[in-house]
């Protein structure tokens, strides 16, 4: 099918104010990168057992998951640039019985001639329609309710919408309820529901709230095929629901609605149908949720983050370092478990360990009690107060911190190959003097009291501190929900996405300065580009399906290693920060990547590597906190890279970026404090982001101009060659 001619357009970069500065391309000034050995592109197929998906793109386009999103199929997936055979030959091709036993698949779902050419003519259908939403947000870091906030209005883009077709028809106040009621249909039904019990009062609120919350369910709907639309309603109501989304019409009078409204108030129901339609239109309203990354740590609850997320009916995930330290603690990994207590504790961020994944730290409060007990540990207090006492939590803290330096020195000390042998620092300690050296430099410790480092064996747990390991690590690896959430984020979860020609991805491509990219060691072979964060994958979903030391490890190298893409750091000075005063060694270089996206040529570069059009294609970062309050500009100076990690979490500093990519335009929103859910649903709270243009299009892009556009035809072809296989009778076609 021939492409929409929006396709061919380029993208129009408009001059942005605020934080977005105008750019102005510059020239790169490093050395062309010489071509490096071909990458590890597979082209081997799968069994010919694997029924589905059908059809992937072309060789160097992404898998079907990765254009598609979730839901992802339940079988095995086809290898990245794997394309049946049957879809390299021209269609009047004699297939293979590879090929039949695929086709037949299919048949199983369209049975006739007349079935499949049916689907033929939707889909052609859907490629015409206006490309859906998505929306990209990073770096969450644990603030549930702000994230809850910003999905539900849909970050800033809803709220237009509805003024559009309801401020001049409703009263200020009736406008502003109705807006809380679809940003929060559960706390505002829940509510009504104890004050509205008048069936007077409620009949008519009923219906007047079910005809707006339809009008826009329709505005909504329109951009979705049927059958897409359809998938968002909820099941246990879909008809119920598909029957008002066709009404009123010329034979469906307002008698139509009354009745089903009269049904539900008799039974107890009509405020429930209120809430779920309300759900309806949060989730119309993004057609795509992508996360670039980090949904614990730092803000209250990782817990709820993931599971609101779990509510929603298409997200997908890109892996950040924050993400891979809680899969590799959920898979029992020790210096994972620590990691993540270490930053719990040092928040305060209990909850989401002790009462979000019931799992109680009791042995580590009573090492602090036992070992710790007389130690200040003042350098290690907590940044906010809570239930347990300060000096409590700090000592908490410290105890998990030294048993985590032991076991980093122990996994250093296995993997040489990471060549990080200069960041094992206990034994470098001099108790009497009280230093330690790093970097070949002597520094004084600010913190000299450690009662379990054993100067002759410092990688070595004491008995205490080994018992108190052991018991966290059987409580994570049996905490059922934090299992659930591992296998939810890698499941709908990658390296990168391509979406609309945005490459997407957490931190950087690890690059020398003159712009070559660097290997990072993956299953014994040296790994670059995007082979790295393909080869990177792998390991992830094996170390989830059969959980292993080395892969455990490789999981903790995610986390800070300094060639990990999701880190992008020559270090992490944890250490330094908290042992020693001096300012010196606390400094951490970061990887050439972030000064060099500034640089045309190198994000052109960089765009290719990953199969995006280096002429339209823009480059995706969270990971790195945008400084917003000193008028640092999230679009870079090459204005073909962006970083939307706008400190989401209050403890970054209480702002956050959406990236939105619409049909004619690609929006940055940046947001701001959100006060509480009880003030948004009590006093009308919203947060209304300011709203820049980054990018827009002469028309419209369509369904076909996307990645899942060439998905479409790929199944149309698929479809045609079903019909062949048809009309031949090498595939019996089922009557009644």
């Amino acid at each position: 099918m021939r492409p929409h001619p929006a396709n061919t357009q380029q993208p129009q970069s408009l001059p942005l104010t605020n934080s977005l500065q105008q750019h102005h391309p510059t020239k790169a000034n490093y050395k062309t990168n010489p071509p490096r050995p071909a990458t590890n592109y597979k082209t081997n197929p799968p069994s010919p057992v694997i029924l589905a998906p059908l059809c992937s793109p072309h060789p160097k386009s992404l898998a079907v998951s990765r254009i598609n999103g979730p839901p992802r199929p339940t079988c095995h997936p086809i290898p990245r640039g794997y394309i049946p055979h049957m879809a390299r030959r021209p269609l009047d091709s004699e297939p293979s019985a590879a090929d039949l036993t695929l086709l037949r698949a299919l048949s199983k779902q369209f049975q006739s001639i007349a079935a499949a050419e049916s689907e033929i003519a939707r889909l052609s259908a859907v490629l015409t329609l206006p490309k859906g939403t998505v929306h990209i947000i990073s770096d969450i870091h644990g603030e549930d309710q702000k994230l809850r906030h910003v999905i539900n209005n849909a970050s800033g883009t809803l709220r237009p919408v509805i003024e559009r077709l309801f401020k001049d028809r409703m009263s200020p106040a009736d406008f502003q309820s109705f807006l809380t009621l679809i940003f929060y249909p559960a706390e505002v039904t829940q509510k009504l529901e104890r004050t509205m019990t008048d069936p007077a009062e409620l009949r008519p609120f009923a219906l007047r709230t079910l005809r707006a919350q339809f009008e826009l369910v329709r505005v909504l709907a329109s951009r979705y095929s049927l059958k897409r639309a359809m998938e968002v309603f909820p099941s246990e109501h879909r008809e119920l629901l598909a029957e008002m989304l066709h009404s009123p019409t010329t034979e469906r009078g307002p008698e139509f609605l009354a009745a089903i409204v009269d049904q539900l108030l008799i039974r107890g129901r009509v405020m429930h149908l209120i809430h779920i339609t309300g759900r309806l239109v949060r989730n119309l309203a993004i057609y795509e949720l992508i996360i670039g990354g980090d949904c614990w740590d730092r803000g209250p609850r990782g817990d709820r983050v993931v599971d609101y997320l779990r509510q929603q009916p298409n997200v997908s995930f890109i892996w950040g370092n924050h993400d891979a330290a809680w899969i590799g603690a959920g898979l029992g990994h020790e210096a994972l478990i620590c990691t993540v207590i270490r930053v719990s504790l040092r928040y305060r961020r209990l909850a989401q360990i002790d009462e979000g994944y019931s799992t109680p730290l009791t042995p580590l409060e009573h090492l602090a009690r036992s070992v710790y007990g007389d130690d200040p540990a003042k350098f290690f207090m907590p940044k906010s107060e809570g239930m347990r006492p300060m000096e409590l939590v700090a000592r908490m803290q410290k105890a998990i911190a030294v048993i985590q330096f032991k076991l980093e020195g122990q996994m250093i000390a296995r993997n040489p190959h990471w060549d990080m042998e200069h960041r094992r620092l206990l034994h470098t300690i001099d108790h009497t003097k009280g230093t330690i050296q790093v970097d070949g430099v002597t520094y004084a410790l600010r913190d000299k009291l450690l009662p379990t480092i054993d100067p002759a064996n410092p990688y070595e747990l004491s008995a205490e501190e080994a018992k108190c390991l052991n018991r966290l690590r059987i409580a994570f690896s049996n905490s059922q929900k934090l299992q659930e959430h591992v296998r939810y984020i890698v499941a709908h979860g990658s390296m990168y996405l391509r979406r609309d020609e945005h490459l997407i991805f957490h931190g950087c491509v690890p690059s020398d300065e003159f712009g070559g990219f660097l290997p990072m060691e993956v299953d014994g072979r040296p790994e670059a580009g995007r082979s790295l964060f393909d080869a990177i994958e792998k390991v992830v979903l094996r170390a989830v399906e059969n959980p292993q030391p080395p892969d455990l490890d490789f999981l903790w190298y995610l986390w800070s290693g300094p060639r990990s893409p999701l880190f992008g750091k020559d270090r992490i000075a944890t250490f330094e920060r908290d042992f020693i005063a001096d300012k010196t060694p606390h400094h951490e270089t970061k990887d050439p990547y972030f000064a060099l996206i500034h640089e045309v040529q190198f994000c052109e570069k960089v765009l290719k590597e990953f199969d995006v059009d280096p002429e339209r294609g823009l480059i995706v970062n969270g990971h790195v906190p945008v400084k917003i309050e000193k008028g640092e500009s999230p679009l870079k100076r090459s204005g073909k890279a962006i970083t939307i990690d706008g400190a989401f979490s209050e403890a970054y500093g209480d702002h956050g970026y959406t990236l939105v990519l619409e049909a004619d335009k690609t929006v940055l929103a940046l947001h701001h404090h959100f006060e509480s859910v009880e003030a948004a649903v009590k006093d009308g709270v919203d947060i209304v982001p300011s709203t820049q243009v980054v990018r827009s299009w002469k028309q419209p892009r369509r369904m076909s101009d996307t990645e899942r556009g060439k998905q479409l035809r790929c199944e149309i072809e698929m479809l045609e060659r079903l019909v062949t296989a048809y009309r031949s009778n090498q595939i019996r076609q089922k009557t009644v």
